[in-house]
């Protein structure tokens, strides 16, 4: 699994660059257009996440996982082999993007439901970290690569490489041998009952709610500003789409440190702790990046840009954590869908409003709104009873935690 997750995260920070490099450089597209792009790279979060739950809470998770990597490097060949025909456009564009989607969904859902099962649930801090630590270490790799690959054999080209990456992570999944438990919540039920108890136990546990509210607010703001980073380094700063990678390269270097530490974090201030008092050292610190300008103060947008990466990557593997120690396994496909569903359905909302904002008042002042809402995110965690926590509260299998 951690050889597959591994593969599949490069491939995906290389179509992330490379995406929407093809977009600008080659369909010349608008704000606006790249806004609608963005939105639509994270829509199915909102189109079908909560079904997502019921259905990898009703199956085993595996399959679900190797399907959505298959399915993602099917729609992705489709890319430069249209392009090679001169066939390409920004509709093939977006609707690739919004079935990738989808799969992703399925994945990511299934993945954070299955690793309590293969690891154990008194290992998830490690086994997060060591997830983590590959996505970040992707996060490094992929945008230099893309960057690199677009400019040497052009975008579309680039793009089959994270079709690869997508076949080499399901062959890589296939090989796990452990036998995976037969599903707790299989059976029957409506499906918008199903829906409402993961619901129910997201919105009931009062941290675990705070923890939701930020991070949609985190992934709103910071999906405004990736809908912008492309013009931003291309226009504003002119960069060459080499030196875009480097930039984002250099920039996720903070997100492998994050990795690297988060376990030692953790446990220096308490894994609980950690989930507030990084945001609210490090969010602020985004407001660096509009600062950014032509020549060396580029630094700027990499400094701020890399501090935002640590936050983040710390964040995400003490919050994981604590969402999958306290909750039953029988619900662990919806809660994990429902907090999907909440904090990434925020995501393709960012991407239309950094579109609008930044046809309307220009890409470096809707950088500016976007790192000033980051600045806020952290007042929901403040606020919770996160403040008096220390470790983890852990459920026993197949019992609810009870509510705060």
């Amino acid at each position: 699994m951690w050889a597959g997750q591994t593969v599949g995260q490069f491939g995906t920070y290389v179509g992330q660059t490379v995406l929407p490099l093809l977009a600008v450089t080659v369909l010349g597209a608008s704000a606006w257009e790249m806004g609608v792009l963005t939105a639509a790279g994270t829509a199915a979060f909102l189109l079908v996440g909560l079904p997502a739950g019921v259905l990898v809470d009703r199956v085993r998770r595996k399959p679900v996982m190797v399907a959505a990597d298959l399915g993602r490097a099917v729609l992705l060949v489709s890319v430069p082999i249209a392009a090679w025909a001169e066939a390409l456009t920004f509709v093939q564009l977006i609707g690739v993007a919004l079935l990738v989607s989808v799969a992703t969904v399925l994945f990511d859902v299934a993945y954070q439901s299955y690793l309590p099962s293969l690891v154990g649930r008194g290992q998830l801090m490690e086994g997060n970290t060591r997830l983590q630590s590959s996505l970040s270490a992707a996060e490094v790799v992929g945008p230099g690569v893309g960057g690199g690959l677009a400019q040497l054999v052009g975008a579309a080209s680039a793009a089959l490489t994270t079709a690869i990456s997508y076949l080499l992570s399901g062959l890589l999944l296939l090989r796990i041998r452990t036998a995976e438990p037969r599903p707790v919540g299989r059976g029957g039920g409506r499906v918008g009952a199903l829906v409402k108890e993961g619901l129910k136990f997201v919105l009931g546990e009062t941290s675990l709610r705070a923890i939701t509210l930020s991070t949609a607010l985190s992934n709103l703001a910071v999906t405004v500003l990736v809908s912008m980073q492309i013009l931003f380094l291309t226009r504003d700063l002119g960069l060459t789409p080499g030196a875009v990678g480097m930039v984002l390269a250099l920039s996720s270097v903070g997100g492998l440190v994050g990795a690297l530490s988060a376990g030692r974090c953790a446990k220096w201030i308490g894994p609980v702790r950690a989930v507030w008092l990084i945001p609210l050292v490090i969010s602020p610190l985004a407001l660096v990046v509009p600062l950014a300008e032509p020549g060396w103060l580029t630094v700027l947008c990499v400094l701020g840009l890399a501090l935002r990466a640590y936050g983040t990557t710390v964040f995400n593997v003490v919050n994981v954590s604590y969402r999958q120690a306290i909750c039953p396994d029988r619900l662990l496909g919806r809660v994990n869908a429902t907090v999907r569903f909440i904090t990434w359905g925020a995501m393709p909302v960012g991407g239309l409003l950094g579109g609008a904002l930044g046809s309307w008042i220009g890409v470096r002042t809707t950088l500016w709104v976007a790192c000033s809402v980051l600045a806020l995110t952290p007042l929901p965690l403040l606020l919770s009873p996160l403040r008096t926590l220390r470790e983890f509260p852990m459920v026993q299998e197949g019992e609810a935690l009870a509510r705060t």
